[in-house]
């Protein structure tokens, strides 16, 4: 059996991506862009990992309405400080849910001493206010391990994250299971040799998950354990 759940955050936990995909055009608003980007724009950016990081990706295909060029970095961060204060709003406002079982398997994870981790590229905050939000004042102390942002040198699909949320755990890969939504985060897992378990996205139902152990619309009905022990 395995002896901890190492899960994403966006799209994963709950179906969050919208409501960034909001808060960067409500940002851009804020700073004078006349940048909008709409789902099918988005669906096309989240390969792209991180938010700065989609920020400048942007930017660098734009063939008019740049940012500044003296210290665009300073401005990404800063821009993407407004846009995580905005999202924070709106999920504290309950304007994001978690998917179906979420709740149920990390609470029963956690009452039979299933050691629980989250490796995301999502930035911490926007992770404390998810689980504050879904669980209140005990969310973060299901987790024994939350590795988030710009923590390591490289994103999803690079295995770091998960190689960080290894050594913290202080367990090997086979010893995990990884539950992730979309292609980036199952390449990230794998490529650090956790078994993964992915429920696609809005954004993500059409992506190849070949190297998948499973693949399921929700966790819903899903027995992670079972699972895990049969593809062992």
């Amino acid at each position: 059996m395995p002896k901890a759940i190492i899960f994403d955050v966006d799209g994963t936990l709950a179906e969050t991506e919208d409501l960034h995909r909001k808060a960067f055009n409500r940002a851009f608003a804020e700073y004078g862009l006349s940048w909008h980007w709409d789902r099918s724009l988005y669906r096309d950016l989240l390969e792209v990992s991180g938010g700065k990081e989609r920020i400048r990706h942007y930017d660098d295909q734009q063939i008019a309405d740049h940012l500044p060029a003296a210290d665009r970095d300073r401005f990404i961060r800063e821009m993407h400080g407004v846009k995580t204060g905005i999202y924070t709003q709106m999920v504290a406002a309950g304007e994001a849910h978690l998917r179906p079982d979420v709740r149920e398997l990390i609470e029963s994870a956690a009452a039979n001493g299933l050691r629980l981790a989250i490796a995301t590229t999502t930035s911490l905050p926007n992770v404390e206010a998810l689980l504050g939000a879904a669980f209140g004042t005990r969310g973060m102390d299901y987790f024994e391990a939350v590795c988030a942002g710009d923590v390591v040198a490289h994103k999803k699909p690079a295995p770091d994250i998960y190689l960080m949320a290894l050594e913290e755990l202080g367990l090997a890969a086979s010893d995990c299971i990884a539950i992730e939504d979309s292609r980036n985060g199952l390449l990230s897992a794998r490529q650090a040799g956790i078994p993964t378990i992915v429920t696609p996205g809005i954004y993500t139902r059409d992506q190849d998950f070949t190297e998948a152990m499973l693949v399921a619309a929700s966790l819903e009905g899903i027995d992670v354990l079972s699972t895990y022990s049969e593809n062992q």
